[in-house]
């Protein structure tokens, strides 16, 4: 069983790995910095709107807050993998437009590695790149044609980045615990832009933004749980990320197609090391009652303000060309607040519906990118969830995460973005290291 299950878990992580560059967004906002912006979360906190810094857990994994690893006991193995689908209405003034997609998430394992000392490895993604539409103008008339043309640009991109960690929380005194993860973090993106007019005898202009990324990503966590009465127990964390560079170039490929003469103009520049992951800080608390009733408040900030980022500019180089460069005061900083709870009816009972978990959250985070000269969308969004207990002969410790999620990104005078999210997690959490004993 053990083999078959480790087995299984080693095919997830890399079926992941290989799936993690397959975007699951078509949002047109996923062109600024480096994309939509994942949560991590995992399938029991995805019910609670990603509610984390203050959660502790010995069954479950929370990625998000390291400190949390030393609450899984001795005899226990968890391994947890997700899959979500989106439904997205996509809304700009009287016109709207659906789409669909779907993506294999994250697979997370965490086992005790030694006396309060927890250890916890997978993959999570960190953003995703995905989108493809076009404007369309009208031109009156052009110098070839007194009849008029239509003007085109269309807009594609894919791409995102992901990280592949390993973590350790160790519970340095009686309610106090630290932690990181240590994290290979890549991704790589392509953006082209296609300017094309009905007139056949105007160029077709096409531009291509790319990146590959390969580097490390460390974060930081602390939790400390203090029983208040028989009753109440609470619990507050906080979360330190490091910013630093990474190493990827972005490159810029120009061609100029002249539709008369069917010959192609093509010149390139690139901007080295013209990426940053933000300095980032969380603070949280939570409070469990009666081992029934979960309730927690999260806030998380991303200084990404101070980072500049590559942009072609009017601004004429020493060669002539146009200038790719970074400017600053394209990107924002961000913050978030996540509200959310947790109630089980009645946990040490015989009936099975009283072991069911029941969730509930909600989250209101700022944009931390401009969309032109303007701030980009605001987002909203609210969940609730099941945590389906998975009983059998020989273990009633798994537990099935289905989660619905509604988010709402909208700005003034830019598309509005309503999506409804299905979220399924299966947790596993097996007692490998139980010794039986026969009569």
């Amino acid at each position: 069983m053990k083999r078959r299950f480790f087995s299984g878990l080693l095919l997830s992580a890399i079926s992941l790995v290989s799936l993690a560059q397959v975007s699951n967004t078509l949002s047109p906002y996923s062109q600024y910095g480096l994309g939509v912006l994942s949560d991590q979360s995992t399938g029991f906190n995805r019910g609670m709107n990603g509610l984390s810094i203050g959660l502790r857990n010995g069954k479950m994994v929370n990625v998000q807050n390291p400190a949390s690893y030393s609450a899984v006991d001795s005899l226990t193995m968890i391994f947890d993998v997700g899959v979500s689908g989106h439904i997205t209405s996509f809304k700009e003034g009287g016109r709207r437009v659906n789409a669909k997609t779907a993506n294999f998430d994250y697979a997370v394992a965490a086992l005790r590695l030694l006396p309060k000392v927890g250890l916890s490895f997978g993959v999570v993604p960190y953003s995703n790149i995905g989108y493809n539409y076009y404007d369309a103008d009208y031109n009156a008339s052009t110098v070839t044609t007194l009849n008029g043309s239509y003007y085109n640009e269309r807009h594609e991109g894919d791409g995102g980045f992901s990280q592949a960690y390993v973590g350790i929380g160790w519970e340095v005194m009686k309610g106090l615990s630290i932690g990181f993860n240590a994290s290979y973090f890549w991704g790589k993106y392509t953006r082209t832009v296609m300017v094309y007019n009905s007139d056949s005898y105007v160029n077709t202009l096409t531009k291509t933004y790319s990146t590959s990324v390969k580097s490390y990503k460390l974060d930081l966590g602390v939790q400390y749980q203090k029983e208040l009465d028989k009753d109440n127990v609470v619990t507050m964390g906080a979360t330190f990320g490091l910013g630093h560079g990474l190493s990827g170039d972005a490159k810029l490929v120009t061609t100029n197609l002249d539709n008369v003469n069917a010959t192609s103009y093509v010149t390139s520049d690139s901007v080295p090391n013209a990426f940053k992951l933000p300095y980032s800080f969380g603070v949280g608390a939570t409070l469990l009652h009666k081992n029934r009733l979960t309730v927690g408040v999260d806030y998380n900030f991303q200084k990404w303000a101070n980072i500049d980022y590559p942009v072609q500019t009017n601004n004429v180089t020493s060669d002539h060309k146009l200038g790719y460069q970074m400017v600053g005061s394209q990107l924002l900083d961000r913050h978030k607040v996540t509200l959310g709870t947790d109630w089980i009816p009645n946990p040490m009972g015989r009936g099975y519906f009283g072991h069911v978990h029941y969730r509930f959250g909600m989250s209101y985070a700022t944009p931390y990118y401009n969309v032109g000269d303007v701030k980009g969308p605001r987002e909203f969004s609210l969940s609730a969830g099941f945590g389906i207990p998975l009983v059998n002969t020989w273990n009633n410790r798994s537990t099935l995460n289905i989660s619905a999620q509604w988010v709402n990104r909208s700005a003034d005078n830019l598309i509005t973005e309503n999506s409804f999210r299905i979220n399924i997690g299966l947790t596993f959490n097996e007692r490998w290291f139980a010794k039986w004993k026969v009569d």
